[in-house]
């Protein structure tokens, strides 16, 4: 049972997964939502510039027709003459027509985005495969469009009867107007038929971006075996990984031992952890752990202190919260100030002593660590 589980593509895409198809051209499309975009676009545009835009057409129109003697007897003022009127017409009907496009493109972006791939143009002589035509005839897309075929007639059907039953008496009244105010209403029905139009194709539209996104997801579903592989791809061999872990840490290590003879002190357990504190008032704002470890390591920090003769202290509570708490590299906790500002005192002191003689100043003892920054017991393995 688990092995068809592997084999049966039932997990949802993984993000990579999704990008990769969108990469290739596979993107959400739907051809009604775009259809339904253009159609309003389209009435809104002649509703809006109707009246400007028949003016044009109509002036055009008239000059088209004026015949003149002149042009008549040069041909070639008359292909230039057809020229000027066929470029006015298209210049007059611009700005529909690039509203259309515009709106085209941003629906079409509207669901899936926008994405150009080659592959997606690609001629692929598989696609003409008779066996995968007839699966395709009767699969659940094929269905599904069946279904959109039927609802859109259904729904036009259904918006034309409305259409009649509101506007037939107004219709029959038309053959009695003047022609301009005929024309006038005669556009006012058909804008009216158009929302109405569109307004009832609304439910088909909504299923059909339903069903694009279904069938999208069910596409890029994946196995589960599948979905290992692309992490192993993705994240690599699990013990390749862990070796370059284990060097990453080593070289920190060697890092972090290098900054060891720059410290003022090491603060011991005495046996267990070793932290290397150092303080410059005039580039710190406080006191910053140059190394920590426990047991091997914290050995190696104590040797190479007493190589280059750092300072040691042995301050149990303080050295566990400082190895707990403290990051390498980082200040010390704000709640061990008061402790290590002791430590850096008396290391102060032991200094000027060597230097200066007088009272040799007393390792400081009952440091002021909180109980809830200690600890006892912890591992001592190497950290």
């Amino acid at each position: 049972m688990s092995d068809e589980s592997d084999v049966e593509k039932t997990e949802e895409p993984t993000p990579h997964k999704k990008q990769k198809a969108k990469e290739d051209g596979q993107i959400v499309r739907s051809k009604e939502l775009s259809s339904l975009m253009m159609m309003l676009a389209g009435i809104s545009l002649l509703w809006l510039s109707g009246g400007h835009l028949a003016g044009q057409l109509r002036d055009i129109f008239r000059q088209g027709f004026i015949f003149d003697n002149f042009y008549l007897q040069n041909p070639g003022l008359m292909l230039r003459f057809l020229g000027k009127v066929i470029g006015e017409a298209l210049f007059a009907l611009l700005p529909v027509v690039g509203g259309l496009a515009l709106v085209g493109i941003s629906a079409s972006a509207l669901v899936g985005g926008l994405a150009f791939n080659t592959k997606s143009i690609k001629f692929d002589l598989t696609k003409l495969s008779l066996l995968k035509g007839l699966k395709r005839l009767f699969s659940m897309n094929a269905l599904a469009e069946l279904f959109k075929a039927i609802l859109k007639s259904l729904l036009i059907g259904l918006g034309a009867w409305i259409f009649l039953w509101q506007a037939w008496p107004s219709l029959l009244h038309l053959a009695m107007e003047s022609p301009s105010t005929a024309m006038a209403n005669a556009m006012q029905k058909v804008l009216f038929a158009g929302y109405l139009i569109i307004f009832m194709l609304i439910p088909m539209v909504a299923f059909d971006v339903f069903w694009q996104f279904r069938s999208h997801l069910k596409k890029l579903r994946m196995s589960r075996q599948e979905i290992k592989d692309e992490f192993k791809q993705q994240e690599g061999d699990p013990q390749i990984k862990a070796k370059i872990r284990q060097q990453q840490r080593a070289m920190a290590r060697n890092r972090m031992m290098a900054d060891v003879p720059q410290a003022d002190v090491i603060v011991t357990n005495p046996t267990h952890y070793a932290v290397a504190l150092k303080y410059d008032e005039k580039r710190m704002t406080a006191p910053r752990v140059l190394a920590k470890g426990a047991g091997v390591l914290a050995q190696r920090i104590k040797e190479i202190g007493a190589e280059n003769r750092i300072l040691l202290l042995e301050a149990p509570p303080l050295a566990r919260a400082l190895y707990r708490h403290a990051e390498v590299g980082q200040s010390i906790p704000a709640a061990l100030y008061a402790a290590v500002a002791e430590v850096l005192a008396w290391v102060f002191q032991l200094r000027r002593w060597r230097r200066e003689g007088g009272l040799k100043p007393k390792k400081p003892k009952n440091l002021p660590v909180p109980k809830a920054l200690d600890f006892v017991g912890e591992n001592t393995r190497n950290g």
